[in-house]
């Protein structure tokens, strides 16, 4: 009887902390701004210099400063994605085996196709991370 007086005390005393560690109301973005899109990695097969496969894995966000752009490109975000990975598969394709790939001109080629499907220019291609694994 006595151990389930302590229990129920101690559920009691703990309760007002767990509740105030409940989940937020607002979620936060895990990076970026508020302007700030982040997209899920893309993927290309490139050849290795020893001529077996390999993944060639690039991290994209778009930075869009107006309002009304960026809640364009959040509703278009799955086309985006797909012309990036389209033109990721035709870089990655016609890649030097034994060459790194080159940022400007894939960031120069994703950006054109970004200004294409959002109708205007004004959301800006930031990439990230280019790993050949």
């Amino acid at each position: 009887m006595r151990r389930r007086r302590l229990l129920a005390l101690a559920v009691f005393l703990a309760a007002p902390g767990l509740l105030a560690a409940g989940p937020k109301a607002e979620e936060k973005k895990r990076s970026g701004g508020g302007s700030y899109l982040q997209m899920q990695a893309l993927a290309a097969t490139v050849r290795r210099p020893n001529g077996r496969r390999g993944v060639l894995t690039v991290e994209v966000g778009l930075d869009v400063p107006d309002a009304k752009l960026r809640k364009a490109a959040e509703l278009q975000l799955p086309r985006l994605r797909a012309a990036f990975v389209q033109t990721l598969q035709t870089y990655a394709a016609g890649m030097t085996p034994a060459l790194p790939p080159n940022p400007d001109v894939l960031g120069a080629a994703m950006q054109r196709d970004a200004d294409r499907i959002l109708g205007r220019t004004g959301a800006k291609l930031l990439l990230g991370t280019m790993l050949i694994n």
